[in-house]
């Protein structure tokens, strides 16, 4: 005993220099050299070069909003944490419009300045360090509602006939009323705390908290982001797995909850499909508005006075296409709306119709019109990209379902989203897992339904049991 302590007496005097075993003690490597340079200002998308921002990967984003209904003013003090991804001398984040006050970053004063049409460029007092987290909370307001936007499904900040507001918009839609990454390439955690006068309610994503508050903990597209101010009645309940479901019915759409109601029928049913609900919420925003479109808004789709129980069935089964599985590039976009699309043509063969059936009639209607089957499903183009999805894109995977049979489909159905949930993926993805799901391969399929401008060929046309 008198010895080992004696040579641990010895080991400890000369461990600055030596180590028992004799090797010597060497330092911690000094933190390898900075070489800050901005953070690009697009995420890359071919169609939309100037969306989303280089530099950092968002991991969350805390909006604190306070709006005024009479007067249309909003309020906004937002932090967003992030992760750099390279040595920053500056970042950007997208806002449309808005008048920005004041911006810090993990709490120090930070330069900033508007650039292009809606680049809020940042300037921290000192570089950040690829790897390390930081938080930069801007503050801002202005009148949302006054900022343009491009019509079609860019909806922007709009005024309800009750007199709040609700925002809905693909792809563009967060940007109109807190700064984000607005890529769905970077999807991010999102909580809400909002500010309304007495009489008015806010209803947003995921779960819901003190009056005001909603979090989605899980990984959102920024364009699925929402916000809806109004005088709406709410219900609440949960799904058999304890789900909470949450829907929102504005003034004058009383009606819509013999719809609303079936939702977990509907999810059930989904499920079934596609695997487990992958979401932290559910529920729905039924707006007394005449917008041309619903929205799958994460958790709590939106829809126009218009919806039916179809529209349900898609906005829902973008919850697994789209909302959980979401695209990288807007080339892809019949990874969303093909699939949600599809599905309610499986509701419909639920009820007892024959999908078979179906399809031809479809086919002999568009047989001869060239606009019909010039739509590109794969790589349509900026601008077209909701040319065909919803109804060629129907056929589309119908005739996949065909070529490669139902159990080989089925499991494709589930597959998919089990592999990336809560990610991003491409469409070459998911034509390899058919590929491997099938056991056959399809490139000539795909490119004559999805890459195609013409009829396919009857091979493909009319592949299993279409050919009787």
């Amino acid at each position: 005993m008198r010895r080992r302590l004696a040579a641990l007496a010895v080991c400890a005097a000369v461990i600055v220099a030596a180590a028992c075993s004799g090797d010597a003690v060497t330092a911690p490597p000094p933190p390898a050299p900075m070489h800050p340079a901005p953070g690009a200002s697009g995420a890359g998308d071919p169609y939309y070069p100037e969306d989303g921002n280089g530099g950092y990967d968002a991991l969350n984003y805390h909006v604190d909003a306070t709006y005024d209904p009479p007067s249309g003013h909003l309020d906004g003090d937002t932090t967003v944490t992030a992760r750099a991804t390279q040595d920053l001398s500056r970042f950007d984040l997208d806002l449309r419009g808005l008048d920005v006050h004041s911006v810090e970053v993990d709490g120090q004063p930070a330069r900033f300045s508007r650039e292009k049409a809606f680049e809020l460029v940042v300037t921290p007092a000192a570089p950040i360090r690829a790897g390390t987290t930081f938080r930069t909370r801007v503050r801002y307001g202005g009148d949302p509602a006054k900022t343009p936007h491009d019509g079609g499904s860019e909806n922007g900040w709009q005024h309800s006939g009750d007199g709040g507001a609700y925002m809905v918009g693909e792809p563009h839609s967060a940007a109109f009323w807190y700064p984000v990454n607005e890529t769905p390439r970077d999807k991010a955690s999102f909580t809400l705390t909002a500010h309304v006068p007495a009489g008015w309610t806010v209803v947003s994503n995921g779960r819901e908290g003190p009056p005001g508050t909603w979090t989605e903990p899980n990984p959102v597209a920024s364009y699925l982001t929402t916000i809806a101010i109004g005088k709406f009645s709410v219900d609440r309940s949960t799904l058999p797995d304890g789900t909470p479901v949450v829907s929102a019915y504005a003034p004058g759409t009383e009606d819509r909850r013999a719809i609303g109601d079936r939702l977990p029928e509907v999810l059930g049913f989904l499920s079934g499909k596609f695997g487990p609900y992958p979401q932290s919420a559910a529920g729905g925003i039924f707006l007394n508005e005449d917008v041309h479109f619903s929205l799958e808004t994460q958790t709590r789709p939106t829809y126009a006075k218009w919806a039916d129980l179809p529209t349900l069935v898609h906005e829902n089964a973008h919850e697994w296409f789209g909302d959980s599985v979401s695209l990288k590039s807007w080339s892809d976009i019949c990874l969303n709306e093909c699939f949600a699309s599809y599905a309610q043509w499986l509701w419909a063969e639920r009820e007892g119709q024959s999908l078979d059936d179906r399809y031809r009639a479809a086919i002999e209607i568009t047989h001869g019109s060239t606009d019909f089957w010039s739509q590109k499903l794969v790589g349509m183009g900026q601008g077209h990209e909701f040319e065909g999805v919803y109804n060629k894109g129907i056929l589309a995977l119908h005739a996949l379902r065909r070529r490669i049979g139902d159990p080989a489909f089925d499991r494709l159905l589930h597959d998919w989203p089990a592999r990336y949930r809560h990610g991003n993926a491409t469409w070459a993805d998911f034509e390899k897992m058919a590929a491997q799901v099938s056991g056959q391969n399809l490139r000539s399929f795909f490119d004559e339904w999805f890459r195609g401008t013409k009829l396919p060929a009857d091979a493909d046309l009319f592949p299993g049991s279409l050919r009787s």
